[in-house]
């Protein structure tokens, strides 16, 4: 029983020490005030808010409720593991084998506590060089992003959109939402260049086209990012998208900008000035958090805007169909002889590849 002692003791010692680096303790605090405030009579009657809150429950009991369940497993381990009763030995090394491989399941998604990993995603693709080729292109990578989020079953819906001259688009952007979306498409963000066989070329010429591709955090809240009314400048002017009579007639498209960053969002896809305001603060708001991560700033008003120049030249991933077919990571080196499939979704072993190298090798739990 020595042995079975020394393993319960390293695993609780092993999930105690996670679940004070998460700080479990305090989440679930804050689930409870949540769902608290969910009974109340009048939580209903501002829907918005009443939405958002129940998006934050169901976020929070994904990410807190797998760490106590696994909390109250390993207590009742160690409480049998006390009574050293040797008719149990063989039972209690197969339940504490068992809680080991489910705590190291766990700990994959450690990979995801950055400080916006847990976050929805505002996805937005840019045909670059390349014309019609650049704006096919784009409208592929929307298919292929589409087609993974559906494999995750993740949500996605587009927000904005502007179509190409000939064919495909010159941009568009997404909000996706489901669980970590942010942690594991943050690596997305960059070039990807696309190699093939012009369909857009009367000679059928091999073609090089680039899309950029720009993957932000969604922040809801601008309280955390302390944006200042003063700073932003937002215009407003007539709408000539889709959407109807009331979007034709009216000055509903709304554009701001972020005077010190020189970064500027311009929405009218909605049918209001009002929700159309409300998304491009939303998308200004994740720029702005991004660009903070980026350049290791506390105050926004210490930010210098994204850098232009280089913009074309964080090629992340190139994509060939002719004169073979293969798509390579160039930063992870991972690489597949089937674009086919990576282009209709397949892009799990990209991400992860990705994930793992700048997450570093998780420890699994040892037993003795």
């Amino acid at each position: 029983m020595d042995d079975l002692q020394k393993n319960a003791q390293a695993l609780a010692h092993e999930l105690s020490e996670i679940l004070r680096r998460l700080d479990i303790k305090a989440l679930a605090e804050e689930l409870a005030k949540l769902k608290q405030a969910s009974q109340a009579a009048d939580f209903w009657q501002d829907s918005q808010n009443a939405q958002a809150v129940m998006k934050q429950i169901a976020k929070l009991e994904a990410k807190v409720n797998p760490w106590l369940a696994i909390a109250s497993s390993v207590s009742d381990l160690s409480e049998m593991v006390k009574l050293n009763d040797e008719t149990l030995k063989d039972e209690l090394t197969e339940q504490i084998a068992e809680t080991a491989a489910k705590l190291n399941e766990l700990k994959e998604g450690l990979k995801f506590i950055g400080p916006y990993d847990d976050h929805d995603v505002i996805l937005s693709i840019y045909a670059g060089a390349g014309g019609t080729d650049a704006q096919d292109w784009a409208q592929m990578l929307l298919r292929m992003y589409i087609r993974f989020c559906e494999k995750c079953n993740w949500q996605s819906s587009v927000v904005e959109e502007s179509p190409g001259d000939e064919a495909g688009i010159k941009s568009v952007t997404l909000e996706i939402s489901g669980t970590n979306v942010y942690g594991q498409l943050k690596g997305e963000q960059g070039v990807h260049r696309l190699v093939r066989l012009s369909p857009y070329n009367a000679d059928n010429l091999r073609q090089t086209s680039f899309a950029k591709v720009d993957v932000l955090p969604m922040i809801e809240s601008t309280d955390k990012l302390e944006i200042d009314e003063k700073d932003l400048k937002v215009d407003v002017y007539r709408s000539g998208g889709h959407g109807g009579q009331s979007v034709n007639t009216t000055d509903s498209a709304v554009r701001i900008t972020h005077l010190p960053t020189g970064l500027s969002v311009a929405i009218q896809n909605e049918r209001s000035q009002l929700q159309n305001r409300e998304l491009a603060m939303t998308i200004l708001s994740s720029k702005l958090a991004q660009l903070q991560l980026e350049q290791h700033q506390e105050k926004l008003s210490e930010l210098k805007g994204p850098n232009q120049s280089a913009e074309w030249g964080n090629q992340i991933r190139s994509y060939v169909l002719h004169p073979y077919k293969q798509v390579k990571d160039l930063r992870t080196r991972y690489e597949s002889s089937d674009p086919e499939a990576v282009l209709n979704g397949d892009l799990t072993p990209f991400i992860e590849a990705y994930i793992d190298q700048n997450a570093g090798s998780s420890n699994s739990v040892s037993m003795v």
